[in-house]
């Protein structure tokens, strides 16, 4: 089973005339593939995005969650295959080789925020995997409400399952549990996470 690369192709956007030296941009639509470029950087401007691979037998493999500001792309990787997956529609710069010295920053966080969800993904239990994944995921995505922290990204169970090396059926069960547990509430399709009980 491929995951299939298959998109909607949109021409590269020119540079405004106000603006002189931006980058080109491209638009993505939620579930559309980012083309993995070997000689070019993605700059997320807007939206989220997962890189992911998938073993021999289809099992996907998901090697991070990126968001606005920070770099992805092939060159970071030494995966194969490798893939660029729009969580939300997306705006992304190209970032040619001879600009990327100008983005360390971007880039050693690219490689902190890959090293700490591997630490996440081997954590046990899985109970205390799938919620300090649930916190990695708001401290990138999420925002200050009454209640506590929103998580503006939607993730399926399925997705979380395939990031944490688990089952649909766990993370759905886990998820149960904090809810009764009050760790966790509903937001619509979202999930708030309520720190004050949960270590």
């Amino acid at each position: 089973m491929m995951y299939s690369t298959s998109h909607t192709p949109n021409s590269i956007q020119p540079p405004s005339p106000t603006s002189k030296g931006q980058l080109p941009q491209r638009l993505f639509t939620r579930r559309e593939i980012i083309p993995a470029r070997n000689d070019v950087l993605w700059r997320i401007e807007r939206g989220a995005v997962r890189t992911l691979t998938w073993s021999e037998d289809g099992t996907f493999i998901t090697l991070g969650y990126w968001g606005s500001g920070e770099l992805v792309g092939h060159p970071l990787s030494r995966v194969k295959p490798y893939q660029i997956e729009c969580l939300t529609s997306v705006e992304a710069s190209i970032v040619p080789p001879h600009l990327w010295n100008q983005d360390i920053n971007a880039l050693l966080s690219h490689i902190q925020q890959a090293e700490e969800l591997l630490s996440i993904v081997h954590r046990k239990p899985i109970s205390l995997r799938l919620w300090q994944f649930l916190v990695w995921l708001s401290e990138k995505f999420g925002r200050d409400v009454e209640q506590g922290k929103l998580i503006e990204l939607n993730v399926t169970h399925q997705e979380m399952a395939e990031v944490l090396n688990t089952t649909r059926v766990t993370v759905t069960r886990l998820l149960q549990q904090f809810e009764e547990e009050g760790t966790l509430l509903r937001h619509k399709r979202r999930v708030i996470l309520h720190f004050q009980d949960k270590k």
